[in-house]
């Protein structure tokens, strides 16, 4: 009789494709995805460490299995990932009704794992080496685990897929636990990935998003040879069946010219790139080892602007760092303002233990200030993303449709015709009217209306005169 999977993700666009790798060797197994943990014998949280608030969300909710491990002293818990790599048997003393813990480089062990749980065999914990206890090939060793298998559910949807082209990193900005829990930076064979994404290819995939932590870091180097990220798009721009190609997230410092003309001249390059900021105070930016100053992250947007002038560049920030004055914020609210972001992703400080901004900075500015300033920057930051999507109306703009609508789906529309979702070129969100049927295809729309976060628009039939062009500026008129 086939076990009952339960998996819960948590974090970033890598644990996604984590989440999808582990299911796929499961259901190998005969495993059955389930969706809700009553109804799994087999429970995995897949987890994050970058701020404590994932944490401690994956802490209360194996808090609400305790009970349901006592009724039933057969059901699997495990946890999975970087708050695996982190806290390893911390998580069995504060849950010890778990089961298994493994880090984010040993998730090829777990159906081997879950067997021996299974049979008898007791708590398992697997985990990479500390970034110190051997030497660095060592440490890569106990990181490396690249798995093919792949599983068309768990994706965000069956036209899209996320591509790992490198694991690690090497950065060591002071307030990131991502190289202790994810280890050093190793970057994949690029005839690898290219076999990768040309099964995907024939499994109907239409774009690909290739993840790493500092994506634009790669560099893989065989037989003398290198190659870097704007050769791997080069190399990836031909496969047949692939319309988009994109890549997060992006390190400032390693933002070559190069890189750029590869997304100005492949047409199936996204222009969008993700490049985190954090600050845009220089003294802050110092305390973070960030490895740039305010004055080279703005030239370095400069340069996409001039080479990629309708590129959309989002980015990250950290509200409330430690030491971070009020000069400090308004430094980084006038980058804010400078710079233009699609959009930003903004976070209040949140201290990570072994980090070396746990150890050498006290964490000196009140949450209420916290507060304030995400607040403040959200705020500036929704503003201009507003006015940039107005400059949009009128315009056609082509999306690949990943499906319905958070609100379709919220209604649970089942008619041919509903309201659907996708993504232009430069990855702003549209929602229309449209059939099922135009799901995984490049439609050509209009935009009639925008708001900071999303723009509506109307699909372009073949002929379009004047009274379809007002129509869909205007819909509600009609």
């Amino acid at each position: 009789m086939s076990r009952k999977l339960y998996i819960e993700t948590v974090g970033c666009q890598m644990n996604m494709l984590d989440s999808e790798l582990v299911v796929a060797s499961l259901r190998k197994e005969g495993y059955q995805l389930v969706g809700a943990p009553r109804e799994a014998d087999t429970i995995l949280f897949n987890t994050c460490s970058v701020r404590q608030h994932a944490e401690d969300k994956i802490y209360s909710a194996l808090g609400r299995l305790k009970h349901a491990k006592t009724r039933h002293p057969d059901k699997i818990i495990g946890v999975l990932g970087c708050m695996a790599q982190k806290d390893q048997r911390l998580i069995f003393e504060r849950a010890p009704f778990v089961d298994l813990v493994v880090g984010p480089g040993q998730l090829h062990q777990i159906p081997e794992l879950l067997r021996q749980i299974a049979a008898g065999g007791g708590r398992q914990l697997e985990v990479s080496l500390d970034r110190t206890a051997g030497s660095r090939q060592e440490v890569e060793q106990s990181f490396e685990s690249y798995d093919p298998l792949r599983d068309e559910q768990m994706r965000p949807t069956p036209y899209q897929a996320f591509v790992r082209i490198m694991i690690g990193c090497d950065k060591f900005c002071t307030y990131c636990i991502v190289p202790a829990v994810r280890g050093p930076e190793q970057s994949r064979p690029p005839e690898q990935i290219e076999a990768e994404v040309r099964k995907l290819a024939t499994e109907g995939c239409r774009e690909i998003t290739l993840l790493g932590q500092t994506v634009n870091s790669y560099r893989h180097t065989a037989g003398g040879r290198a190659t870097r990220l704007a050769d791997l798009l080069y190399l990836l721009h031909d496969i047949s069946g692939i319309d988009r190609i994109k890549f997060v997230t992006n390190f400032p410092k390693d933002m070559t010219d190069d890189l750029l003309h590869a997304v100005r001249d492949l047409p199936k390059c996204s222009h969008y790139l993700h490049v985190p900021a954090q600050s845009g105070s220089n003294e802050v930016l110092r305390r973070m080892k960030r490895g740039y100053r305010a004055e080279e992250y703005r030239e370095m947007l400069a340069r996409i602007r001039q080479t990629i002038p309708a590129a959309a560049v989002t980015s990250d920030f950290i509200v409330g760092f430690c030491g971070e004055t009020e000069d400090d914020f308004q430094a980084t609210a006038a980058l804010v303002r400078e710079s233009r972001f699609k959009n930003s992703f903004i976070f209040k400080y949140s201290p990570r233990p072994s980090t070396k901004a746990d150890s050498l900075f006290a964490d000196d500015v009140p949450e209420d200030v916290k507060r304030r300033r995400n607040n403040e920057l959200l705020a500036i930051q929704n503003a201009i993303s507003e006015e940039d999507n107005q400059a949009f109306l009128g315009r056609r703009v082509e999306v690949l449709v990943e499906g319905p609508s958070k609100s379709s789906r919220k209604q649970a529309a089942d008619g041919d015709v509903l309201q659907l979702t996708g993504r232009t070129n430069c990855d702003r969100i549209v929602v229309f009217e449209g059939n099922r049927r135009l799901i995984g295809q490049l439609v050509p729309l209009l935009v009639y209306d925008a708001n900071a976060f999303t723009l509506f628009g109307s699909v372009i039939t073949q002929h379009v005169g004047p009274e379809v062009y007002e129509l869909a500026l205007a819909p509600d008129r009609f």
